[in-house]
């Protein structure tokens, strides 16, 4: 999928996420995690959001991941649903949202 827009999803309450995609100035995928539990968590939690945007074959594009302790699920979930938003995907590939 290709980022075209601005997009937002999750909230900043406990146990969430927010997560915000945007095209990227340069070629190539950037990611900024921010996390209250990083020092526990933040291989973890940077492992999940590669591997989701990987499933979706984003390649290029700013992700920015605003954490406050959530679990891989939710991380997966809001990760899958900015991307959608971003990329204005008019039809879902159920397979890759595994």
């Amino acid at each position: 999928m290709k980022i075209v827009k601005e997009a937002l999803a999750g909230t900043l309450e406990s146990s969430d996420l927010l997560v915000k995609v945007s095209p990227g100035s340069a070629t190539g995928l950037e990611v900024v995690i921010s996390s209250e539990v990083m020092q526990q968590f933040g291989l973890q939690i940077d492992h999940v959001v590669r591997d989701t945007l990987a499933r979706l074959g984003v390649t290029a594009g700013l992700v920015v991941v605003e954490d406050k302790g959530a679990l891989d699920c939710a991380i997966r979930a809001r990760v899958q649903t900015a991307v959608m938003r971003g990329a204005e995907a008019q039809t879902i590939d159920w397979s890759a949202l595994s």
